[in-house]
């Protein structure tokens, strides 16, 4: 038999504890506990929601088609003319060829660049159910052959060559009909065995399928039938009835979030392991007649809420996701709070800062320890700064004596006193790569906030666009071309949630962080940053991933600070410093975007 050196590589390592340097996978022998011990990739137990991109015509009883939330297609709906079709990249819409017939309650199968869209009605007199079917081919949608039947609300699975449509509403009834599409033409084959419309669906082919939820008339189904390619038997019902929920996945994997109770919408969100639904994280927002693409772990749902469209998107991530976490790291020489920050997680850089009282100090970290390193100029709390290890900027801040419009360089030995800002003022924003392009904004000064925006070009400060909205001890993300300005405080005295994108010319209102505060930590870029700490009615640990598009919160700090700083990126960042309220810390952590959990092996 192979020994494990063998198998693996390396020696099984003899470690007083948990060996820090095991990678995933790796077994290691605890000789504290006298146990073996491997790294387990740390995933969601739950799957959570997040806001997605907005279709850009709101519109209900639409169809969707997508292999995952990142790459989906929506189509048809009951608003406009009611064949707008859409293209979701991961963060937003675009608007590409519509249907055909445009229709509403229609059914829709495939993946974003090979769709099927089939059936479907229109209340503009005279009604028309429709049996029509079009291919759509990454580019057009093209007629082909009809269904044998025309309805509305049929449920729906399966790809462009193997499909199929199963229940919904003839005008004089609600039917089981069930019909399999095999790349050509529709075939009857055996109804389901309770007769609804607006059901759900959810399938890999013609051959295998999962049908749930629905209703006929007055009455709302829980029930739930598998598909084995010649009849359906009954299961385990839905925990919630309802009809024109968001349905995807496949017989034994699949989830059903949104629609209509009969008498109110529902955000519930259950998932299918193949015997049982278990209700899990429900939507952020509650929905009626939404569309929906993907996957059981990867779902986008979009538009719905009934005779009052909406254009609005949230995005699911199931159990099983990978799931960040703070690790401890080495700690500052001096704690200190309210200072400027640079660098990565294996490179940062922090300086100045309230230890309480005001401090030059500046510190330099390798990924384990922070050393020393030469003062700033000019000693000062409540300052912005951004860059690298070897090229960053200081800007502004507090002294003993007042406001600052102070501004420093530092080549990765010295501090170098730069032309001032325009403004002086503290407890602003400051996005930069380097030392030689930086963006300035927001702030305290003049009392009581500001929107004032400053560029630097290597030489001097130009006032350019303000934020929209005037704040101060803001989460700053980003370079000079590209930032963010997330969360922080306005006048008079109110925690905001609001976020605000930099695009080199003008700021722009976006989505807000899920929880309001100031005081908190930023890391990563426009389209892949990291919000931490802050301060709402305490200090908070919570930890929010933006993703171009939206926030999600994901793994709390370990230290609960405020008036911390941060740097690195959504994959490795740092935070350090801060307090809760009192006293100071040198505390440090940094970030992993995927980490791992100590198992123990048990007989």
């Amino acid at each position: 038999m192979a020994t494990y050196k063998e198998k693996v590589g390396t020696s099984v390592v003899n470690y007083a504890g948990n060996y820090p340097g095991a990678v995933e996978g790796e077994l290691w022998y605890d000789s504290t506990n006298k146990d073996f011990k491997y790294n387990y990739p740390n995933v969601t137990a739950a799957g959570s929601w997040r806001t997605g991109g907005s279709l850009n015509t709101g519109r209900a009883l639409l169809a969707g088609a997508g292999a995952s939330s990142s790459a989906a297609l929506m189509f048809g709906g009951n608003d406009g003319p009611g064949g707008q079709t859409e293209l979701y990249n991961g963060s937003s819409y675009s608007e590409v060829n519509d249907l055909n017939t445009g229709r509403d309650a229609l059914g829709g199968v495939g993946i974003s660049t090979a769709a099927l869209a089939f059936a479907g009605y229109k209340d503009v007199p005279p009604d028309t159910f429709y049996a029509n079917t079009e291919l759509w081919n990454g580019s057009n949608w093209t007629e082909v052959n009809d269904l044998s039947a025309g309805r509305l609300g049929v449920g729906s699975n399966g790809t462009t060559t193997s499909a199929l449509g199963y229940g919904g509403d003839t005008g004089p009834a609600q039917v089981g009909n069930t019909e399999s599409y095999n790349g050509t033409n529709w075939t009857e084959v055996n109804d389901l065995n309770q007769a609804r419309v607006y059901v759900g669906g959810a399938g890999a082919s013609n051959t295998s399928a999962l049908a749930f939820g629905g209703n006929n008339g007055g009455t709302y189904y829980a029930n739930t039938e598998t598909w084995n390619g010649t009849n359906w038997t009954e299961v385990s019902d839905l925990n919630t009835a309802r009809r024109a929920m968001g349905a995807e996945g496949t017989q034994t994997s699949a989830i059903a979030a949104a629609g209509y109770t009969g008498t109110a919408n529902s955000a519930n969100t259950e998932l299918w392991n193949g015997s049982a639904w278990t209700e899990t994280t429900d939507m952020s927002d509650n929905g009626n007649g939404v569309g929906s693409a993907g996957s059981s772990t990867s779902t986008i749902i979009s538009g719905g809420n009934g005779r009052s469209p909406t254009a609005s998107s949230e995005e699911w991530t199931g159990p099983g996701a990978p799931v960040g976490a703070w690790a401890t790291g080495g700690s500052l020489n001096t704690a200190r709070q309210t200072m400027g920050a640079a660098g990565t997680q294996t490179a940062g850089l922090a300086f100045g800062g309230g230890t309480p009282t005001v401090t030059a100090i500046t510190e330099s970290y390798n990924g384990t320890n922070w050393t020393e390193v030469n003062d700033l100029n000019l000693a000062r709390y409540f300052l912005s700064g951004n860059g690298t290890q070897t090229s960053a900027i200081a800007a502004a801040g507090e002294t003993p004596g007042g406001r600052s419009n102070d501004a420093e360089t530092w080549n990765g030995t010295n501090w170098t006193e730069v032309n001032n800002l325009n403004t002086a003022r503290y407890s602003l924003g400051c996005a930069a790569v380097d030392n030689t392009a930086a963006l300035i904004f927001g702030g305290d000064g003049p009392p009581p906030t500001t929107a004032l925006t400053e560029l630097y070009n290597g030489t001097n400060w130009t006032e350019v666009n303000d934020l929209n909205a005037a704040k101060s001890y803001m989460a700053s993300i980003g370079s000079s071309t590209a930032a963010l300005a997330a969360g922080g405080y306005s006048a008079p005295g109110a925690n905001v949630a609001s976020n605000e994108s930099w695009n080199g010319t003008n700021w722009t209102e976006i989505n807000d962080l899920n929880t309001a505060r100031r005081a908190l930590a930023g890391a990563g870029t426009q389209t892949s940053g990291l919000a931490f700490g802050g301060y709402s009615t305490t200090s908070v640990g919570a930890t929010e991933e933006w993703n171009g598009a939206s926030w999600v919160e994901v793994a709390d700090l370990a230290t609960v600070r405020s008036n911390l700083n941060g740097t690195g990126t959504t994959s490795a960042a740092l935070a350090f410093g801060g307090n809760n309220p009192s006293p100071v810390t040198a505390a440090t952590e940094e970030w992993s975007s995927s980490s791992n959990v100590v198992k123990t092996l048990t007989d």
